[in-house]
């Protein structure tokens, strides 16, 4: 129940059976002066039954009843990841219009990453002139998918400074060991970055972030062609050109932070790169939501049955069909008040 004090409104079915008593006393009364015979509780039940469930399921509908379904994962404690995504302009690049982007290339193998390592926990982050976290590390596959197809996007956000000949600057890699992106539990750490390596130079200060113990691996993957454009409007940018020196900006980078540096096309050695870090360690049954049915509008759609019975019984029973009755027999004096009251009759 996510509103459970809104099966408070199903009380009002007191309110609506009170009324319904009050009119049954009434016409008791009316039925004794008449002496006509009270009906059946066969024949009132199903009114007062009805009268009764629509506030008692309207009641239930406001108090919003969903079925969650879980299921159990395991997930290694004692290792975490994190998948760093550079969403700076020069990630537009293709090899033509119309072609997957760097950036677009670059998702799938986070993609395929994470999907080779279902138990670790894996966390998503951007990169130009800064490092932003939009998703720390979970198990949970659906929530790793949907923050790299609707949370991230080219410069989102921007660069903090303008006017620079390249965004990009992979020395902010140093606040991710810096700044508690992982678990202190995580004795593991993997860092994978996705870049073009069109950066600006790398400092020497990144040395001192990955050197703290406990160690974070750093893996760069780096997605650059020399015949790749930026196709914006369909036309390459005159603007642009893919800068050659990305590769030793990468390598320095990987020198730096003692890491690894990979291209592209090596997906498989990337892989088995992250395996290497986080070898082999316990793994804990952890219980996930796995999807959740909202059952208030069919609570809603059922009440439409007992209202129907209500208002058939309000406005539609005078159209049913009736059976012919046997007029009853007069009461013993009848015929003597009858003639009483008769005009005489005209003299012949």
């Amino acid at each position: 129940m996510l509103t459970p004090f809104g099966a408070l409104f199903a009380l009002t079915a007191l309110a609506v059976l009170a009324v319904y008593l009050l009119r049954l006393r009434r016409l008791r009364a009316i039925r004794r002066v008449l002496r006509l015979d009270e009906p059946t509780l066969a024949s009132r039940l199903p009114l007062v039954l009805a009268l009764a469930a629509v506030p008692a399921l309207l009641g239930l509908a406001a108090a919003q009843p969903v079925v969650e379904t879980t299921r159990i994962t395991p997930e290694r404690t004692d290792a975490q990841a994190f998948v760093v995504i550079d969403v700076s302009r020069s990630m537009l690049a293709a090899v033509s219009a119309g072609a997957p982007t760097r950036f677009e290339r670059a998702r799938e193998v986070a993609r395929e990453v994470r999907a080779a390592f279902p138990e670790i926990p894996f966390g998503v982050a951007t990169l130009t002139d800064r490092v932003l976290p939009h998703l720390f590390p979970t198990t949970d596959e659906r929530v790793f998918d949907a923050t790299l197809d609707r949370a991230l996007g080219i410069e989102k956000p921007p660069p903090g400074a303008f006017y620079l000949t390249f965004a990009t600057n992979l020395s902010a890699l140093r606040d991710i060991p810096a700044k508690g992106y992982f678990l202190p539990s995580a004795r593991k750490r993997v860092v994978v970055v996705l870049t073009d390596g069109e950066t600006q130079a790398p400092t020497g200060d990144l040395a001192t972030a990955y050197a703290r113990e406990p160690r974070s691996n750093a893996i760069l993957v780096r997605f650059w062609d020399a015949e790749e454009g930026i196709y914006e409007t369909g036309v390459a940018e005159g603007g642009y050109e893919p800068d050659a020196r990305s590769e030793t900006a990468v390598a320095r980078v990987a020198s730096l932070v003692e890491g690894q540096a990979f291209e592209e096309g090596d997906t498989q050695a990337v892989v088995e790169a992250v395996r290497e870090a986080v070898g082999v360690g316990e793994t804990v049954a952890r219980s996930e939501q796995s999807g959740r049915i909202a059952l208030m509008p069919y609570v809603v759609l059922v009440a439409l049955v007992p209202l129907v019975v209500v208002l058939r019984r309000r406005n539609v029973w005078w159209s049913r069909p009736r059976r012919a009755r046997e007029t009853p027999a007069p009461r013993p004096g009848a015929e003597a008040v009858a003639a009483s009251h008769a005009e005489p009759a005209p003299a012949a």
